[in-house]
């Protein structure tokens, strides 16, 4: 990595995205109307991104099908979409620093986050499923000699994809990788808040090779954009990561309009369960990126501490100090592991729920201040005292908060890991053998860490139990299924 001045002088060279990205080339929205977007560390605006309505996405959807239809990237042989790919992941990593501050300077977040994870991560997700395409196998049933049964695996259509605002690249190749990968064409409908590198990364793919009108992006609100993607009848399938709120609406949408396929990867309330073996360094340290890393907007954030009463203590001493080790300031700055929160809006949420913490007993042992005076930063806070009925204990915060519960038995860690309408991620601290693997099975969670924090990596599934996912996984070869349909093609051999 470079310095802080190396990247501010950087900012000054961007060329921003212009306008949606439809069939290879960006346009206005149809109205003509834009949304700012705003530099949460700076409070002032970007650049402007078009505010799209359904006209807009008509036409988005109408050119995926159109071109879905010709076959150029639906019927290509899986090897070529797989050169492509690869050629796409690596054009990412050649644009490695551009990408990295376009996603800072939108989202807020460290560029040192940006250059070593996201968008690293997002090349290694196009890649992984690029590679996987030509190595699934479709399958003959046990049909004997009289016939011929085959199971084959066919694109779904068109695949409309709305995104979050917390990851933005890396989201968008959540869905986008396999989705292209098994031959779909693709409307990206990214966060309001987070367009811009989502619109340079549809410029990649179409430097890659990818076809005019496969890859498209329509920017805009979820009221104009999100809810016309999820309401329209050519529209296959719908894979969405947000709110839970909100993905109970696709739900809504999808039985008022052609019953899409929905996959659906919402909130958490996410565990972490120390017992008195575990190493507390370690913990403290897992713990602390934890609830920190992203400033706490992450869906698999550790927000619970559910620690045993005889380590409680010694363990919020050592995260304590793990928690002063995270700087707070520029996102552009390599030495800050800190930025603000996403928006003005979402700082204010956040913070009323801090003092809802407060207000109902639970104990501040750690910050809770503004910490920078412009742009949207606040520092991490720790209550303690909480119980299972506080709000800060069941709500979804996403920010640097963290509660603390305690237990003196096996029984009561489970039921207070448990105590949650969320099941996305939980992790275990211990060194016992045997109750790893008993709990790491009684946990209710889609992903379960055992002593680190981890969302596992792109080979395996990565969706929630309960509130927390619906109709599918992200990353794992499990992600094609999702946006496929199986047939079953039955020949009659016996004449």
């Amino acid at each position: 990595m470079k310095d802080r001045e190396y990247y501010h002088i950087l900012t000054k060279k961007l060329k921003y995205p212009a306008g949606n990205f439809i069939n290879g080339s960006y346009m206005s929205a149809q109205s003509g109307e834009t949304l700012a977007t705003i530099n949460p560390a700076t409070n002032k605006v970007l650049t402007t991104i078009a505010a799209s309505n359904e006209f807009d996405v008509n036409a988005a959807v109408a050119n995926a099908r159109e071109v879905f239809n010709s076959g150029v990237w639906s019927e290509l042989h899986p090897s070529k979409r797989k050169s492509i790919l690869l050629h796409f992941s690596h054009l990412i990593r050649e644009n490695l620093e551009e990408l990295a501050v376009l996603e800072s300077l939108d989202s807020g977040k460290p560029i040192a986050d940006c250059l070593n994870v996201d968008v690293p991560e997002t090349a290694n997700c196009i890649a992984w499923h690029g590679e996987a395409q030509d190595k699934l196998y479709d399958q003959i049933s046990p049909s004997g000699n009289d016939a011929l049964g085959m199971i084959v695996r066919e694109p779904i259509g068109v695949v409309g994809a709305v995104l979050p605002w917390n990851f933005p690249l890396l989201m968008t190749a959540w869905k986008l990788g396999p989705a292209l990968a098994t031959g779909n064409s693709v409307v990206v409908k990214p966060s309001e808040m987070t367009s811009l590198s989502t619109l340079r990364l549809a410029e990649l793919a179409l430097e890659a090779g990818i076809p005019p009108g496969v890859f498209n992006v329509v920017t805009g609100t979820g009221a104009a954009v999100g809810s016309a993607l999820g309401l329209h009848h050519d529209v296959d399938a719908i894979s969405f990561t947000g709110s839970t709120a909100t993905g109970r609406r696709f739900l809504e949408y999808s039985a008022q309009s052609n019953m899409k396929r929905v996959v659906l990867e919402t909130g958490g309330k996410s565990p972490c369960v120390v017992f008195e073996d575990a190493d507390l360094d370690r913990v403290a340290e897992h713990l602390a990126c934890s609830f920190l890393g992203n400033m706490g907007q992450t869906c698999t954030a550790n927000t619970r501490l559910i620690v045993h009463n005889s380590c409680k203590e010694a363990l919020l001493s050592r995260l304590k100090v793990e928690c002063d080790k995270w700087k707070i300031g520029d996102p552009l700055d390599p030495q800050t592991r800190l930025g603000p929160l996403v928006s003005k809006e979402h700082l204010s949420k956040v913070t009323s729920l801090i003092q809802k913490g407060r207000d109902e007993g639970a104990e501040v042992i750690f910050g809770g201040d503004l910490a920078v005076d412009t742009g949207y930063f606040l520092s991490p806070i720790i209550f303690d005292n909480v119980n299972s009925n506080m709000t800060v204990s069941r709500e979804e915060i996403f920010g640097p908060v963290l509660s603390v519960l305690s237990f003196d038995t096996e029984e009561q860690a489970i039921s207070l890991a448990n105590d949650t309408e969320y099941g996305l991620a939980a992790s275990l601290f211990t060194n016992d053998l045997t109750r790893t693997h008993r709990l790491s099975r009684k946990i209710q969670a889609g992903t379960v860490s055992v002593n680190c924090y981890s969302e596992g990596d792109i080979s395996t599934p990565f969706g929630g139990y309960k509130l927390s996912g619906f109709g599918g996984k992200d990353n794992g070869v499990d992600a094609h299924d999702q946006y496929s349909e199986k047939k079953t093609i039955w020949i009659d051999l016996s004449s």
